[in-house]
């Protein structure tokens, strides 16, 4: 059996914040900005009264403070608008940014729920204790998101987060083991 060779088993930075929203674009001429949505709980972005834009989650330096204004839907994204963002060119200024939310301000998950930042770096092993490689990304695909595996023999191996394959997440331990259905992992 191979063994795990990078990050698996360190525990991971808390990052001072979390990323809920991307900038795509100002969206009018008022200062609005089309936000693509990057939580799972976009209804309580409405609530928060303010919100950081920033291009990094780590360095708190790179985010600005700005109190909401306005956040509504709009299809399958966000409009947001922000005190001290008026017009268009102002909004254009934010495009790429990131939209971020400290992380005492984020919604508590429920039991089974996890940040990515805590499963980057964890080991991955099948239920029989075969290594598979470290989590090194996490895919968003709409059904379900899919853990990228770096690291084995095996080379990149993708997995998907569902109940049929994922048998437990410990945090303390840094490991993930997964029920190898049929197909999963081919050789």
């Amino acid at each position: 059996m191979t063994e795990p060779t990078s990050g698996s088993g360190v525990q991971p930075t808390e990052p001072d914040f979390l990323i809920v929203g991307k900038i795509l674009r100002p969206h009018g001429v008022r200062g609005e900005m089309k936000v693509d949505v990057r939580t799972q709980y976009p209804e309580w972005l409405a609530e928060q009264d303010e919100l950081y834009l920033g291009m990094d989650q780590c360095d708190p330096a790179s985010a600005t403070k700005f109190e909401v204004v306005s956040i509504r839907s709009h299809r399958e994204h966000l409009l947001i608008m922000l005190e001290g963002i008026n017009n268009r060119e102002e909004a254009a200024l934010h495009r790429d940014k990131y939209v971020l939310i400290r992380l005492d301000q984020a919604m508590p998950l429920e039991e089974g729920e996890y940040y990515t930042y805590q499963l980057i770096g964890m080991a991955v092993y099948t239920t029989t204790g075969e290594y598979l490689g470290d989590v090194m990304d996490i895919m968003e695909t709409g059904a379900n998101d899919v853990y990228v595996l770096k690291g084995s023999p095996r080379g990149e191996i993708l997995i998907p987060d569902t109940d049929e394959v994922i048998e437990e997440v410990d945090l303390d331990e840094r490991k993930v083991t997964i029920n190898p259905i049929p197909g999963l992992l081919d050789d």
